[in-house]
């Protein structure tokens, strides 16, 4: 699944617009997105956990050529899944949908 098909399916199930949901899921990514880049932490319950994690500059080798080449310190995004999302996916709980609620 891409964005255009989640898109799609919260969509078609909570009964907006696509317009409504991609501004929704655009905003949802752009404050996580800039929460993390903060250093801050997203959690999102029953979902994960969203932060920056620092990886220090380290010594690496060139493949190609075999020689020593430094590695720079890096902040890269990290992700955390709940034990709640863990447990669906290795199906030790339910998944349980809630009702769509339809708005007109």
């Amino acid at each position: 699944m891409n964005k255009a098909d989640l898109i799609d399916n919260v969509a078609e199930r909570l009964g907006h617009s696509k317009k409504d949901v991609t501004d929704i899921v655009d905003a949802f990514l752009l404050e996580t997105k800039k929460a993390v880049a903060k250093g801050e932490k997203v959690a999102v319950a029953g979902f994960g956990v969203f932060e920056s994690t620092a990886r220090k500059a380290r010594m690496g080798r060139n493949p190609r050529t075999g020689d020593a080449v430094k590695i720079k310190a890096a902040k890269l995004p990290k992700f955390r899944p709940g034990a709640e999302f863990k447990g669906v996916v290795s199906g030790d709980k339910k998944l349980v949908e809630p009702a769509a609620k339809k708005t007109t």
